[in-house]
């Protein structure tokens, strides 16, 4: 993102954050009824890359942080929590079209 000629870098900075909590918002309260898978297949991220983007930033920055932290301070609950209260099962369709978007968008899906 360019910086406009009349905004300095920490304003700059300001405004990118709250854009970031609005999105937030958004995903977990506003609209918890669309699906990760969903938005993985339409759009290739979800609640969980924002959550990965948010550890990444982190451990770049020397502050450890593991993937269920990030989830969890991203969700504002666990992800078994979050399961239980709002993610529906998706056909097998849809999880095929989520592999192809998870290895184009990710990488190679790999499993613990």
């Amino acid at each position: 993102m360019t910086q406009p000629k009349d905004i300095d870098a920490q304003t700059q900075l300001e405004l990118e954050a709250a854009a970031f909590r609005r999105l937030q918002k958004h995903l977990m309260q506003d609209r918890t009824d669309v699906q990760n898978i969903d938005m993985m297949n339409l759009a290739g991220f979800c609640r969980n890359c924002l959550s990965r983007w948010y550890q990444e930033a982190a451990n770049e920055r020397g502050i450890d942080m593991t993937k269920d932290e990030a989830r969890e301070l991203y969700y504002g609950m666990t992800m078994s929590e979050w399961k239980a209260n709002f993610q529906t099962d998706a056909s097998t369709a849809k999880q095929e079209q989520f592999r192809d978007a998870f290895e184009a968008n990710v990488g190679p899906e790999t499993k613990p």
